[in-house]
């Protein structure tokens, strides 16, 4: 950790460059920072509203505030995952910290996600449901948890994306299928009893609760379901950090 500390304006620079670099050349810029999460809240609306209706009341904000939470998930680990690979000129030339590169592309994405949650709070003030300010303290809280999980997550698919190449295409489909393992487009509610135990498996599962009893429901979590985010949180970058560290050391060597 004191070497990482070292190496914080490294992360800084790789941090600054990713989200400058995003839309470098596109005629919106920045701008789709916000169009790209708002064009899937249309998409995924008219879906789930005309076509499949259901009886979600305020189905759009209902969707909204677990979909950015998944995006920056879902985007930590799919770019996340080859981000060795795509440093593997510096990799090979200097030494640093290797897990610099997995924390860079995963602060850049939360970066991304705090800028969308701008988007988040206008839709919550539109929607008319209001704010409640001791849900609202656990918002950052949830948001570390999260950022925790993901950076546990992409250490670990890095680290064996640079052994095993296929992981890079085969987490496309993995985080496709975990999508509709989690209650983004839809309540838990309707998750037949006998699945529950399954579903409780899931990670993501009390973090997006977790956010939509803050934003959507505009209540305080349960203590058990933000105790439950934290400890999988905990797990999965403690899990993340020792293979990676494991696996770190014949980097150059596979690149």
């Amino acid at each position: 950790m004191k070497e990482l500390y070292n190496y914080r304006q490294m992360i800084f620079s790789l941090v600054k460059k990713d989200l400058r670099g995003r839309y470098k050349g596109s005629v919106l810029g920045f701008l789709w920072t916000f169009i790209n999460p708002l064009l899937q809240l249309v998409v995924y609306t008219i879906v789930f509203s005309v076509i499949l209706p259901t009886n979600i009341e305020k189905y759009y904000l209902h969707l909204f505030v677990a979909l950015i939470p998944w995006i920056f998930f879902s985007s930590s680990i799919t770019v996340g995952s080859s981000s060795i690979i795509a440093q593997k000129d510096l990799v090979k030339k200097i030494y640093f910290p290797r897990e610099v590169i997995p924390i860079s592309y995963v602060t850049s994405c939360f970066v991304n996600m705090l800028l969308c949650f701008i988007v988040i709070f206008a839709v919550v003030a539109f929607s008319g449901i209001g704010f409640n300010p001791a849900a609202l303290l656990c918002l950052p809280l949830i948001m570390i948890v999260e950022y925790m999980l993901a950076l546990g997550v992409t250490l670990l698919t890095s680290a064996i994306t640079v052994y095993f190449r296929d992981l890079e295409h085969i987490l496309g489909i993995v985080t496709m299928a975990w999508m509709y393992m989690t209650p983004v487009m839809y309540s838990v509610d309707i998750v037949p009893e006998k699945y529950r135990g399954l579903f409780s498996l899931n990670p993501m599962m009390p973090v997006i609760q977790a956010y939509r009893d803050i934003l959507y429901y505009a209540r305080v979590p349960k203590l058990f379901t933000l105790t439950e985010a934290f400890v999988l949180g905990i797990f999965f970058l403690v899990l993340g950090w020792i293979v990676f560290s494991k696996l770190k050391k014949r980097f150059a060597e596979e690149l």
